[in-house]
């Protein structure tokens, strides 16, 4: 997959889309502002297929659809953490942005690793160090909607539309 980008505790939406740059639904734009007050060298850093990791309480804050819009398009391929704020983790669903729980693999990676995660089986590999770790393998409509992009190109594909 990629190398991994760790964070603390309480990331919240604030330091993912700082509020006075929230002016914009355009993802490459969002992408530009991903985290650029709290870690400015993010944006021009991150590489396709990087993963996020944290601790606990990702996502906290307010209800902006964006965090998780600027994580994906700045071409983060999953988040793992110890825990998700509620409504981070449903709108990282709705966007199409895979995220795990697994306190042992939060514990056991480190800054710029280089790790491995298999979605279906909830498998984590730690590719610097050799250690697998486990999450909760996400449900198999989880994985449609991820694989799909989100949910409204899940949804257009089934024709559920209204």
């Amino acid at each position: 997959m990629g190398k991994t980008w760790k964070f603390g505790s309480d990331i919240n939406t604030d330091l993912i889309t700082p509020g006075r740059y929230n002016l914009t639904t355009d993802k490459k734009e969002l992408a530009r502002i991903c985290f650029i007050e709290f870690k400015p060298e993010f944006a021009k850093q991150v590489k396709e297929n990087d993963v996020i990791v944290a601790d606990e309480n990702f996502g906290s804050g307010s209800s902006r659809e964006t965090a998780p819009i600027a994580i994906k398009a700045s071409g983060i391929k999953c988040v793992i953490a110890k825990s998700i704020a509620r409504i981070f983790y449903r709108n990282a669903i709705n966007i199409g942005l895979p995220v795990l729980i697994s306190k042992e693999a939060v514990d056991g990676i480190n800054d710029k690793d280089d790790v491995e995660v298999d979605l279906e089986k909830g498998l984590i590999k730690n590719k610097t160090t050799g250690k697998e770790f486990s999450s909760e393998p996400l449900p198999e409509f989880l994985l449609e909607i991820f694989n799909e992009g989100g949910i409204i190109n899940y949804l257009n594909k089934r024709k559920f539309n209204a």
